[in-house]
């Protein structure tokens, strides 16, 4: 089928052999495989994981303050709907949305006639753009922070976390990355290379992986890393409406909202609600987003704060 050649790995960007509605359909309602995804981009993620998590038990950046391997398990297992929705409907329904754009030569990319570098260039940076505010709306939209708090409420900060999402979060996912394929006018083939990229971006500024400080450095002047990701899970609430960023941080910069000043040893990760272990078990994470909410304040009624240090060096 023409849609499996193009969601494989030789089509190019401006390809107009798009099928026919009912195969698009088709292709949303049964399942196809996707190889670029099942057999280089899960795997590819898989061994990036794994070499994550020993580079960050070999130099470990913050100290755990939690069983690792019982973290582990639960976010793991906490993962697997969302993984399932991945798979399902998060890649087939925006990929089908993608094939149908460009059949019908709709979005931003479609209209303006750009050199195909252009194309790829703008596709990575209006994706990650539209994700940084995505990410904003998680935190700042009532209904969204009730999903993505399940996130931020794990007491340490690894590669792991970077799965620990509620299945209900993934399921408006669905709904912002097919509009974000609609307004730009992504094509298939670059939907899913980027989506590896940002995927790996994920797993990689999540880690509690110990850069030599200078590299970060450098490193953070164009992409987000684990000490500046690391400020983002912090309990104080204004560090954590901060530090937006997925691939690059230069949006944070521009939004005035990038912190680099918090040393990594001065950040307490998790909610400021939710400090007691007993409380995130998996069945109570599950059904976190459908009870009632807490204010952002530490069980003894504080409401944990520090004074902002400008700078523009991130702090070891």
């Amino acid at each position: 089928m023409i849609e499996i050649f193009i969601l494989a790995l030789a089509v190019s960007a401006d390809c107009r052999c798009a099928p026919a509605d009912d195969k698009l359909i088709s292709f949303v309602l049964t399942p196809h495989p996707i190889p670029l995804w099942d057999y280089i981009g899960r795997p590819l993620l898989g061994g990036i994981f794994l070499v994550l998590l020993l580079l960050q038990w070999q130099f470990p950046l913050r100290r755990q303050h939690f069983s690792a391997l019982r973290r582990l398990a639960r976010n793991f297992v906490l993962s697997i709907p969302g993984f399932a929705i991945v798979r399902l409907l998060m890649l087939p329904i925006p990929l089908t949305i993608a094939m149908w754009v460009q059949d019908r030569h709709l979005g931003l990319l479609n209209w303006l006639a750009l050199p195909r570098w252009i194309v790829i260039i703008a596709t990575f940076l209006l994706m990650d753009y539209a994700y940084w505010w995505w990410h904003w709306a998680n935190h700042m939209v009532p209904l969204f922070w009730r999903f993505h708090n399940v996130h931020h409420t794990d007491l340490d900060l690894d590669v792991s976390t970077a799965a620990r999402f509620h299945f209900g979060e993934m399921l408006f996912s669905v709904g912002f990355l097919s509009l974000a394929v609609i307004l730009f006018g992504i094509a298939p083939i670059m939907l899913l290379v980027f989506f590896i990229t940002f995927e790996a971006a994920t797993l990689f500024h999540h880690s509690n992986w110990r850069l030599p400080i200078n590299l970060e450095r450098i490193l953070n002047l164009i992409i987000v890393t684990p000490r500046m990701h690391g400020i983002h899970h912090s309990i104080v609430q204004r560090e954590t409406n901060s530090n937006w960023g997925t691939i690059f941080c230069w949006w944070d910069k521009l939004h005035r909202t990038l912190r680099r000043d918090i040393p990594q040893d001065a950040v307490t990760i998790g909610v400021a609600a939710y400090r007691d272990e007993n409380e995130l078990t998996l069945g109570k994470l599950f059904a976190l987003p459908f009870g009632r909410q807490r204010e952002w304040r530490l069980p003894t009624g504080e409401q944990p704060d520090r004074e902002p240090r400008p700078t523009d060096e991130l702090a070891e």
